[in-house]
């Protein structure tokens, strides 16, 4: 098994921790009284870079946490806490829901859940770093502000907890952002636009490992 088809397993795991459904999913969509029901198989295998199985393990682990077919932001928050108990995960879990939330209906459904994952987990280059884009600029008004990214990397410290990191000082992150903003802002108006920022990663590998940081904390 590939270590991507692990990843797919461990995240399951994690939301599915009985597991014990034996169920096909065809079976639970037409038998459970949810509230919303996903789009079909065929259809999410077309749109994801998911096979079959993978979506049936991903489904059943989601809908053992979510009966209803949906999470609201209370519900992912207490459920990606578990990920990270070493630290506050409030923050980051609230910045990761809002790019889930595609739709911006203060739900995330198992589309926009495995639509996301699909792009973190196997997504191109390009793709995880538009998805990137869209988690930095918080207001989702097509540009990121040096407020926005030290937000994004104030809670990614905070979930990771200062046991994790025994040498950083409280004014890490913002030193980051400052060397972070400084390569991409490149016309110096303050913000950084989707064209720098992936310009910027693409072409700076250490910052293109840093900002591969989200893909590790999902």
């Amino acid at each position: 098994m590939d270590s991507q088809a692990k990843r797919v397993e461990t995240i399951s795991a994690r939301l599915d921790a009985a597991g014990s459904s034996t169920d096909s999913v065809e079976d639970e969509l037409e038998l459970s009284a949810v509230r919303h029901r996903p789009e079909g198989l065929e259809q999410l295998e077309a749109l994801t870079r998911f096979n079959r199985k993978e979506l049936q393990i991903l489904y059943r682990g989601f809908k053992n946490e979510c009966p209803s077919g949906v999470v609201n932001e209370d519900t992912f928050k207490d459920i990606y806490s578990q990920f990270f108990p070493q630290g506050d995960a409030s923050k980051y879990a609230h910045f990761l829901f809002n790019a889930f939330d595609t739709n911006k209906d203060g739900s995330v459904s198992f589309e926009d859940f495995v639509m996301g994952l699909s792009i973190l987990l196997r997504g191109s280059v390009q793709e995880k770093l538009n998805w990137a884009f869209n988690l930095y600029d918080i207001n989702k008004d097509g540009y990121i502000t040096k407020e926005e990214m030290l937000d994004i990397m104030k809670a990614i410290y905070d979930m990771m907890g200062k046991c994790t990191y025994p040498l950083v000082k409280d004014d890490t992150p913002r030193q980051h952002v400052e060397l972070f903003f400084q390569k991409m802002d490149k016309n110096k108006d303050g913000v950084v636009t989707i064209d720098e920022f992936i310009d910027c990663c693409q072409n700076d590998e250490n910052i293109m490992r840093s900002m591969q940081l989200f893909e590790n904390v999902i």
